[in-house]
């Protein structure tokens, strides 16, 4: 199954819709052998589907590092680490929340006892 061509001007949300992204990157691991390295496949393929040889290559890195034969954050972790993270900012507003309200009602019952 062949990539058709795009315009350098394609957008990162084209590129990675319908498997294009996976598309490429098997396409250096199929065409490394007609080629003199990864990069010269990478260069060849990038020019015929209208990526920049730089974007491809990180594809290409990424694949390497989800499949474990690179060392480096999976995109799995880096997905799972970015979710804790939101979680974190969202525990630590409500927190925040639950100080300011129980500061207030302690105001609040500390009014209440002078007043009586």
């Amino acid at each position: 199954m062949g990539i058709r061509s795009l315009p350098r001007t394609a957008t990162v949300k084209v590129c990675s819709a319908d498997g294009y992204r996976e598309r490429a990157v098997r396409l250096v691991f199929e065409q490394r052998g007609e080629h003199e390295s990864q990069w010269a496949a990478i260069v060849s393929i990038a020019a015929k589907i209208g990526a920049t040889p730089q974007t491809l290559l990180n594809w290409v890195r990424q694949h390497e590092r989800d499949t474990g034969q690179r060392e480096g954050v999976t995109t799995a972790e880096a997905a799972r680490v970015k979710e804790l993270e939101r979680e974190v900012r969202e525990l630590r507003r409500a927190n925040e929340i639950l100080k300011l309200a129980s500061a207030f009602f302690a105001q609040a019952e500390l009014d209440r006892r002078l007043k009586s």
